[in-house]
């Protein structure tokens, strides 16, 4: 039995003002308790209902260890079930994704069941009279998550019946997300240029940690920032850039550049880097997109959405955010040292081809296995979860920015160097593992 389970007080001292343990890193039976406790207990993104248009639609998933069915349902809805037949356990779905017609059917023993779940027919049906199988949970049907919520065709779901109701849980980051909608002058977004995935030899909190970190681009990116640089030589100041050299050159902007640009924390672990400004600021205007958004929004509202481009809105733990150039990561952890990265594009339904363009050509550029900038990161998470084995040094360092009498679980707008977003990211894991909340 872990340590951890038993003793309350051996996790709580895990996670101190200034720094964390290495066992959140790499303790195996700590990362079963996480799934338990915390992945459970907080809500998790599932999907987007653009990928399951038609009823009948499903998409196979696995969160936290658990195997999740969306389907669309005749009425329009989403219901988000356990890919677990109730007879025997055999998974109904097995593809990534599909259509399942009018009805759920179990490969193994042929019980089916309607789209949201409930029971449809049994083979030998007279061989079940009188055996009480209608009152049993086998005769329910497919058991549904505890939770689910669909927010601007975002569908997330809470695994345990105890936990947050989903706006308590998310507050006010749920602005990252319309901010990035309200990009389309449809309101609308779909899931478009397919979905690049990744998988990291490394523990789900050191790839989360590195969206909120702007030190590491100048020494990590050296390489990919001086190759665009060498290529972009020479040009007028006024030149027009490929979308390749506006995408990259800003992540060797500087120090100085990066601690400007502002950060924000709200409750729960999420946040927002870039409140000022970020990298993502200076895209090349077009003109009749803004004048179509300026319509469908209103120019208040078009002007708050265009120039508000922050690096990345965390919506902790699974998501991370780019409004512009409408991206989104995924983080899927797998094992303690296993984690499932995703990155999407959008499609800002009613805009320009450009936006679409630009987010499939970001994620290529920069969140692909094989980019320019990928794989430094992925060679650095690597080789930091081989390095948190050494002997010495237990613990890992969050000082930089730290003050005494810090904010803590409240919104709070702070530097873009300082490490207080990832502060904020292990306090709320710390409660959020606690027995009971």
């Amino acid at each position: 039995m872990s340590r951890y389970r038993e003793d309350p007080d051996a996790v709580r001292a895990l996670v101190q003002d200034r720094r964390v343990h290495r066992d959140l890193y790499v303790d195996p039976e700590l990362f079963e308790l996480e799934r338990e406790r915390f992945f459970a207990r907080t809500w998790q993104y599932a999907g987007h209902a653009s990928e399951i248009p038609d009823a009948g639609d499903y998409r196979t998933l696995d969160i936290a260890g658990r195997p999740l069915l969306m389907v669309r349902q005749p009425d329009g809805g989403v219901a988000v079930l356990y890919n677990r037949c109730a007879h025997k356990g055999a998974q109904l779905c097995s593809d990534p994704c599909g259509n399942a017609g009018r009805f759920l059917r179990c490969p193994y023993h042929a019980w089916t069941y309607r789209l949201d779940g409930s029971p449809l027919a049994v083979p030998l049906k007279p061989g079940y009279e009188g055996t009480g199988l209608a009152d049993c949970e086998s005769g329910h049907g497919l058991s549904r998550v505890a939770a689910s919520r669909v927010y601007r065709d975002f569908v997330f779901v809470r695994l345990a019946p105890e936990g947050p109701d989903f706006e308590t849980y998310f507050g006010p980051s749920l602005q990252s997300l319309d901010d990035m909608v309200d990009r389309s002058p449809e309101r609308r977004l779909t899931v478009a240029g397919g979905v690049l995935r990744n998988v990291i030899r490394c523990n789900w909190k050191m790839y989360l940690e590195n969206i909120n970190d702007t030190v590491h681009p100048m020494s990590t990116h050296e390489s990919a920032t001086a190759a665009a640089e060498a290529v972009w030589q020479g040009q007028p100041a006024d030149a027009p850039k490929p979308m390749a050299m506006e995408q990259i050159l800003p992540f060797g902007a500087g120090y100085d550049f990066f601690d400007r640009m502002g950060g924000r924390v709200f409750p729960n672990g999420h946040s927002v880097l870039g409140t000022a400004f970020s990298i993502h600021s200076n895209y090349a205007q077009l003109a009749d997109y803004e004048a179509a958004l300026n319509q469908a929004l209103g120019a208040e509202r078009a002007d708050q959405v265009l120039r508000f481009s922050p690096q990345n809105a965390v919506l902790f733990p699974s998501l991370s955010v780019k409004g512009s150039p409408q991206v989104m990561r995924v983080i899927r952890p797998l094992a303690v040292d296993r984690t499932l990265v995703e990155a999407w594009s959008f499609r800002a339904e009613g805009a320009p081809d450009v936006l679409l363009q630009r987010s499939v050509n970001y994620n290529r550029l920069v969140f692909s296995p094989m980019s320019v900038v990928a794989h430094d990161d992925v060679h650095l998470f690597e080789r930091m979860q081989r390095g948190l084995h050494a002997e010495g040094n237990e613990w890992v360092s969050l000082h930089r920015g730290w003050a005494a009498g810090e904010p803590r679980e409240q919104t709070a707008d702070t530097n873009g160097t300082n490490e207080l977003l990832m502060r904020n990211q292990f306090r709320a894991w710390a409660r959020w593992m606690e027995t009971s909340v």
